[in-house]
């Protein structure tokens, strides 16, 4: 697979990664045993970027994704993340409220620990500040994970959903390696400011959900089609007139995917692709078939007739409804 190059600090990666947070949480079912047959396919795929955070779970993910990669490791990228606080998971099933955020220096360090006694490695690859915490300076949570990176604990740094302001902050005090924001045909927000500062800077764009949650692909026809402990049963986009409208959007994805002959999902993915050799989106899924299905995008070619086509039909801020529910919006670096 194509490699791409994120940051100024030598970091390549294959040119689209993995995403495995719903693997151990949010979307309903869970098959350890697929799951790491998952990600042991993407590696023989040629997709070595592995994606997991603390938060996810909380924590069982990064201990999924350490079982799945013992005895693999240097054919592997590790990306994971620190500052989401959750609670416990709901009694009865259900996954776990999110509760704060936590930046502190001594909170960086702890969880790096905790992260690599869960993954089973003893360097992070790549390590993001999940979410910026309004109560402490941006450089003193970067230069917390400085200090990891001067250790050899990490060897790169990234940030996620951090307002352009904190990513020049945070730059200054040590380069950053990656952003990772959510981005894709239905969430075009980072390219008002944040992509063109990235450019800047020399810092690559790592988009999560960039087949938005699934809906891009184009196989979700009801809010019915959800688990009861389904995260998108709470997002404003999978919810009443919003779930409607949105389905009109993934019909003309559908209706241009099939004149290309591939599905909406590598449609979908192959724009993400196209907007530059800095940016290398993360879908996630847990089944061996989808992975497959998302790894062929990457030889899907967009012509610039088709682009423009696609631009026309989807311009940014289409989507109906917002991408989270207000208690996580808050939570936005804005």
């Amino acid at each position: 697979m194509e490699q791409r190059k994120l940051g100024t600090q030598g970091l390549m990666v294959s040119a689209q990664g993995l995403g495995c947070m719903g693997m151990s949480d949010f979307y309903g079912t869970r098959d350890e045993a697929e799951s790491i047959a998952t990600i042991h396919r993407a590696l023989d795929l040629g997709v070595n970027f592995l994606d997991t955070s603390d938060a996810y779970g909380p924590f069982t993910n990064e201990e999924l994704v350490g079982k799945a990669i013992k005895g693999r490791r240097e054919r592997v990228i590790v990306a994971t993340k620190f500052g989401i606080l959750r609670d416990k998971p709901v009694t009865g099933g259900g996954w776990a409220p999110v509760i704060g955020i936590n930046g502190r220096p001594e909170y960086v360090r702890a969880c790096c620990e905790a992260s690599l006694s869960r993954l089973g490695i003893d360097c992070i690859d790549l390590y993001y500040q999940h979410r910026v915490d309004p109560e402490v300076p941006i450089e003193d949570t970067v230069g917390a994970m400085a200090e990891l990176v001067r250790e050899g604990k990490v060897r790169y740094l990234g940030l996620s959903e951090a307002s352009v302001q904190n990513i020049r902050r945070a730059h200054a005090v040590h380069p950053i390696s990656a952003l990772q924001n959510e981005y894709s045909l239905w969430t075009r927000d980072p390219e008002d400011a944040v992509l063109p500062l990235l450019r800047e800077l020399g810092i690559g764009l790592v988009p999560y959900s960039p087949l938005g949650r699934g809906f891009l692909t184009g196989t979700l026809k009801s809010p019915a089609d959800f688990a009861a402990d389904d995260y998108r049963r709470n997002s404003p986009r999978f919810q009443g007139e919003n779930f409607t409208k949105n389905l009109e959007l993934v019909d003309l994805i559908r209706k241009m995917a099939e004149r290309k002959g591939i599905t909406p999902g590598q449609l979908a993915l192959a724009w993400v692709l196209a907007q530059g050799e800095d940016i290398v989106p993360i879908p996630g899924t847990k089944h061996r078939k989808y992975l497959e299905e998302n790894v062929a995008a990457c030889a899907v070619v967009i012509s610039d007739e088709e682009m423009r086509e696609i631009t026309a039909a989807l311009p940014a801020g289409v989507a109906s409804g917002e991408r989270y529910p207000e208690s996580m919006m808050k939570l936005l670096n804005r």
